[in-house]
C-alpha cells in the first residue's frame, strides 16, 4: 500500500536550553540523555534561542505550518521572553499559524517558578493549547505532540495549503 507523504514545516521557538531538542528526542526516539547540548533538525526547525541567533531565525518563519512555543518552568526569564517570541511570530510567521505552548522540565517540582495556572492563562490569552511536559520522565510529551499534529494536519487538509509539499522521501512519515 502506497501512502502519500507530505512535508510540513514546524518551528520550535523558545530561549536557549529550555529543552527543545530533548523534547524532540523524547517524542521521536523515546530517549533522554544527560547532558545534552546538540540542536536537531528533522523538518522541525529548531533555531537556538540564544540572543545571537535571533536575527537569523526570522527567515525560518517563512512557509511555517506550525509553531511549538516553549519555556522552562524553572526559568522565569524563559517565560518572560515569550512576549518577545510572540512579537516575532506575529511579525514574521504566516497569519493564523497553528501554535501550542509547552512548559518544559515539569519534573523539577522543587525548582519550579512558573506555576501551571500562569502557563494556562498565557495560552488561553493566545487561544492555543497548553501542556507542561517532562522529557526526562516522559510526562505529557506524546499528548502534546499528538494534539499539535492533529491540529496542524486538520488545518492543512481543510485549507488545502499549497505550501505543504508532497515528498517522495520514504523515510519522512512517522
Amino acid at each position: 500500500m502506497n501512502q502519500d507523504c507530505y512535508s510540513i514545516k514546524i518551528l520550535l521557538i523558545g530561549d536557549y536550553q529550555v529543552g527543545k531538542s530533548r523534547l524532540i528526542l523524547r517524542y521521536f526516539d523515546d530517549t533522554f540523555t544527560e547532558p545534552y547540548f546538540a540542536t536537531i533538525r528533522i523538518e522541525f526547525w529548531d533555531p537556538s534561542g540564544a540572543e545571537r541567533f535571533r536575527a537569523v531565525a526570522k527567515s525560518y518563519y517563512r512557509g511555517t505550518h506550525g509553531i511549538i512555543l516553549l519555556y522552562d518552568v524553572t526559568n522565569q526569564d524563559s517565560f518572560n521572553n515569550l512576549k518577545y517570541w510572540m512579537k516575532e511570530i506575529q511579525e514574521y510567521a504566516p497569519d493564523n499559524v497553528n501554535m501550542i505552548l509547552i512548559g518544559t522540565k515539569s519534573d523539577l517540582i522543587s525548582q519550579k517558578v512558573i506555576d501551571t495556572e500562569t502557563g494556562e492563562k498565557f495560552a488561553e490569552q493566545l487561544g492555543i493549547s497548553f501542556f507542561e511536559t517532562s522529557s526526562k520522565e516522559n510526562i505529557n510529551v506524546n499528548e502534546a505532540f499528538d494534539t499539535f499534529f492533529k491540529q496542524v494536519g486538520t488545518r492543512a487538509v481543510q485549507t488545502n495549503d499549497p505550501n505543504i509539499k508532497n515528498s517522495n522521501d520514504t523515510n519522512c512519515c512517522f
